[in-house]
C-alpha cells in the first residue's frame, strides 16, 4: 500500500508508526502541509500526527484550513485513516466532533483505560485494559456523532473509532526515545508543560524505564490498523 504520512513539524514524525509500515513492504509518503501542497498521487492509507499548535490557531497557521479540507475529504472517502494528539484532534473536527482546551495538560505518563466498547475494535481492542501511555497535550476531542469512544484516562477521552475505518488516539504511541528526549529538552518552549511544572529528569527517567515495552505497543498498534486498511484494500 502507499501510506500517507501526514507530518506538522520535524521533530513530531512517523516514529515507530514509519517503521512498522516500512517493515510491512508499504511506501510511505511523508506530507509537511506547512511546507509544501497536499500530494497529488493516490494513497491506500492515511496516518496523521501531533505537532505543537492547535486545531483552533488557523491564523497563526494558514495552511491548517487546507488541511483540514483534506481530511474532510478522506474520511468521507472511506480512507483507512490514523490520527495520533493533534492528528486525532484534526480528524475528530473532521467527523464533526469539538475540539477544545481540557480541564488540564496531559504531559508524561498517564493512566489510560478501554472502555467497554473497545473489546472488539480490531485497532485498540487488544491494548491491555488498562495501561500507561505517553501524552503530550493540552486539547481534547469530544465525543464523535456516530463514532465508538475506545478509551479514556481521569482527564478526557483517549481513542474513538468513526465507522468504518478512522481511528484517532490522544496519547503517542508512535513516539521514540529520541523524540521524546527533544520534547523534554524543549519543554519551555511549551507554556503548558512550564505551567505543570514537569520535571524533565524525572520524566527522562521514567521515560527509559518504560519506552522499549512502549515501542513494542506502539508497532504492534500500528501492525493492526495497517492490516485492517490492506484488508479494505484488497478486493474481495
Amino acid at each position: 500500500m502507499r501510506v500517507l504520512s501526514i507530518v506538522h513539524q520535524h521533530d513530531a514524525g512517523a516514529g515507530v508508526f514509519g517503521e512498522e509500515a516500512a517493515a510491512r513492504g508499504h511506501e510511505l509518503l511523508e506530507w509537511l502541509p506547512a511546507e509544501s501542497s497536499a500530494p497529488r498521487d493516490g494513497f491506500d492509507a492515511a496516518m496523521v500526527f501531533g505537532g505543537a499548535m492547535n486545531v483552533d490557531e488557523e491564523e497563526r497557521h494558514p495552511w491548517l484550513a487546507g488541511e483540514k479540507r483534506m481530511l474532510g475529504q478522506i474520511v468521507e472517502a472511506g480512507t483507512p485513516m490514523l490520527g495520533v494528539c493533534l492528528g486525532a484532534e484534526l480528524l475528530a473536527e473532521a467527523a464533526g466532533a469539538s475540539v477544545r482546551r481540557a480541564p488540564e495538560p496531559e504531559i508524561g505518563w498517564r493512566d489510560i483505560e478501554l472502555t467497554a466498547d473497545a473489546r472488539d475494535d480490531p485497532v485498540i481492542g487488544p491494548l491491555p485494559r488498562r495501561f500507561r501511555g505517553f501524552q503530550w497535550h493540552s486539547y481534547e476531542f469530544a465525543p464523535v456523532a456516530g463514532g465508538v469512544a475506545l478509551a479514556r484516562s481521569p482527564v478526557c477521552l483517549q481513542a474513538f473509532r468513526v465507522e468504518p475505518l478512522v481511528w484517532g488516539i490522544q496519547f503517542h504511541a508512535e513516539v521514540t526515545r529520541e523524540s521524546v528526549g527533544q520534547w523534554i529538552d524543549g519543554y519551555r518552549n511549551d507554556a503548558d508543560a512550564v505551567r505543570a511544572g514537569i520535571e524533565p529528569d524525572v520524566l527522562l527517567a521514567e521515560t527509559e524505564d518504560r519506552i522499549d515495552a512502549w515501542n513494542e505497543l506502539g508497532r504492534d498498534l500500528c501492525a493492526r490498523f495497517l492490516v485492517t486498511a490492506e484488508a479494505s484494500s484488497t478486493p474481495a
